[in-house]
């Protein structure tokens, strides 16, 4: 039997060895913490359980699943548990937030398309809210939406060539564009979701990401977020974990990849540490399914002179000096717990702290834990649980110091300070708080500063070129990790996931294996727009910018700017009606 080593156990390794497991392979996993997961994972808070309780649920940050993953619901929809999968353990959120350190009123809208009256009129006050409270100037409004709907008429070739080598900033050109529109367009949506800085995001990524959660909430039946019923690790990685060994995969924990062997062909073996001490590994094929930071001390000058494409990875920084040329970067993006005495629910979905100086993100978990008691767990006085990201560790905070400089303490205190000054809840007060938690991976001090062991890679401007394949030059050599190149092209769960797919399918090609290769899926392109990037495709060739096909008035009207544009758009509103006419029936 072909046998195949998984180098880390993260989602990455554990999507890697499922596809494999399926496919009759021999599969080894070696993860160097204790427990499975990678940043997925749920953890105890160590000594909170009182009286016979169990510990407090613990994350690196909260769990967010798009409408438009497709990868990683398929999978979880494979992963048995109790009389269903864990595909069932994802419930729908119905609101989102976005809250403001101005004193304005926090802003509530829908994260799906409205199927009810009271849906419709959130929808409805969401978008005049978002004219009028938030401060941005109708025609700057206008102005953005026709950006975006300029990458949809853009062929793949510009997007690679042109706007992935554009920052985000530029690409909304918000230089000289309102305050308002600065932060809450350009700064506020890059920070608080992909942790990265406007000018230095690739606009490819910001509009594509962007994009896939407008057709989510846009489509019929479409959901643009979605979340688990209870702890990471109990409703989905234990399960997993479960089904792997029933498919007789061996999981090693506690086993720390400290060299990667190549004789200038091939991987010639690989050596992990344990608590006894350093073991060989010897497979057939090596899966390398590490963050990119733990990649990084394991390429050395054979396998880089090998495989000259994974150089970039050797230089992969946490600073963004050199962005401009495309960079492998990493940034900060951790969670902190606070467990409430009563549950504030505050939406039932997502907030965003939009011009929060350390760019934080939260959700209220216990809403959707129906079948989680906390009061067995902690000391038995926890009725609901405020997870918060951290997004932007080097600003700046209320208190003038930047997280990185705070103590686990000082980042407790700003962040709440930062939250009760955009949230009014008469029951968020410190008095309410009966524990908290600051995820592990921050360290204080290693040796002597704060190490984050887990940070997040971004996309930054012309990162693609220095990102490598899942399929290497050596033959028995893969990738399966979130900076691996991939059509998601966002370091995600999803990402992973799917590069594990492209991992396992390289091993299917090379093995001559009759096996159904892994499915891979494109990001959605609505079909309406099919015509525009064909024919941008003879522009770009020739030299000639991209031809916006639709204008977008002040008013939110769209007005086609050719005849092409003006017989699609009315194509598109009559099968709208007709759907719309559809749905109204069925209700």
């Amino acid at each position: 039997m072909t046998t195949v080593a998984v180098l880390g156990g993260g989602v990455a390794g554990l999507s890697a060895a499922h596809e494999l497991a399926e496919r009759g392979f021999e599969v080894t996993v070696y993860e160097h913490r204790d427990v499975f997961g990678g940043k997925a994972r749920s953890m105890p808070v160590p000594g909170s359980g009182t009286g016979g309780r169990a510990d407090l649920p613990a994350e690196h940050g909260f769990r967010f699943f798009p409408g438009f993953y497709r990868h990683l619901p398929d999978t979880m929809n494979r992963i048995p548990h109790g009389n269903r999968t864990v595909f069932h353990h994802l419930v729908n959120t119905t609101r989102m937030m976005i809250a403001q350190t101005n004193g304005d009123n926090e802003i509530i809208g829908p994260t799906a398309t409205p199927a009810s009256f009271n849906d419709l009129e959130v929808a409805l006050k969401f978008g005049w809210t978002i004219d009028t409270q938030l401060g941005i100037p109708q025609d700057e409004l206008a102005e953005f939406y026709e950006r975006l709907l300029m990458y949809l008429a853009s062929c793949e070739e510009r997007r690679l060539k042109q706007w992935e080598y554009t920052g985000w900033w530029e690409f909304v050109e918000a230089e000289g564009k309102s305050k308002a529109y600065q932060n809450f367009l350009a700064i506020g949506m890059t920070r608080t979701l992909v942790a990265a800085q406007a000018k230095e995001m690739s606009a490819r990524t910001g509009a594509s990401i962007l994009w896939q959660l407008i057709f989510d909430m846009t489509r019929l039946g479409g959901h643009a977020d979605r979340v688990l019923d209870g702890p990471t690790s109990e409703v989905w990685i234990d399960p997993w974990i479960d089904y792997l060994r029933s498919r007789d995969v061996m999981l090693c924990s506690g086993c720390e990849v400290e060299k990667i062997d190549c004789d200038g062909r091939r991987i010639t073996g690989v050596t992990v540490r344990t608590a006894t001490g350093s073991q060989p590994v010897d497979a057939n094929y090596y899966i390398a399914a590490l963050p990119v930071e733990r990649l990084k001390p394991l390429l050395t000058p054979e396998l880089l002179a090998t495989e000259p494409r994974l150089i970039p990875v050797s230089k992969v920084r946490e600073e963004s000096k050199d962005s401009e040329n495309g960079a492998l970067t990493v940034r900060w993006m951790n969670g902190i717990m606070f467990y409430l005495h009563r549950d504030v629910p505050v939406v039932n979905g997502h907030i965003l702290f939009v011009d929060s100086p350390w760019a934080l993100t939260a959700i209220s978990q216990k809403q959707f834990w129906h079948a989680v008691d906390l009061t067995e767990r902690g000391n038995g006085d926890v009725h609901g649980i405020l997870s918060v990201d951290v997004s932007d560790w080097e600003s700046p905070g209320l208190n003038g110091k930047s997280a990185r400089e705070c103590t686990s303490q000082e980042i407790h205190d700003e962040v709440w300070k930062q939250i009760i000054a955009a949230i009014d809840d008469r029951f968020l007060k410190q008095q309410n708080v009966v524990d908290w938690f600051l995820d592990e991976d921050i360290q204080f001090p290693n040796p002597n500063k704060v190490v984050n062991a887990e940070p997040l890679l971004v996309n930054t401007a012309g990162s693609w070129a220095n990102r490598p394949d899942a399929l290497t030059r050596i033959p028995n050599f893969f990738l399966a990790s979130d900076y691996v190149r991939t059509n998601t092209d966002l370091a995600t769960m999803e990402a992973a996931n799917e590069a594990a797919r492209r991992a396992v399918n390289g091993i299917l090609k090379a093995t001559g294996s009759r096996a159904r290769p892994c499915k891979v899926w494109p990001l959605h392109e609505p079909w309406i727009m099919t015509p525009f990037r064909m024919a941008d495709r003879l522009r770009w060739r020739f030299g000639r910018p991209v031809k916006l096909p639709i204008r977008m008035t002040p008013d939110g009207e769209l007005q086609p700017t050719g005849t092409r544009a003006r017989g699609l758009l009315a194509a598109t509103r009559r099968s709208q009606a007709a759907l719309n006419s559809v749905g109204a029936r069925r209700r």
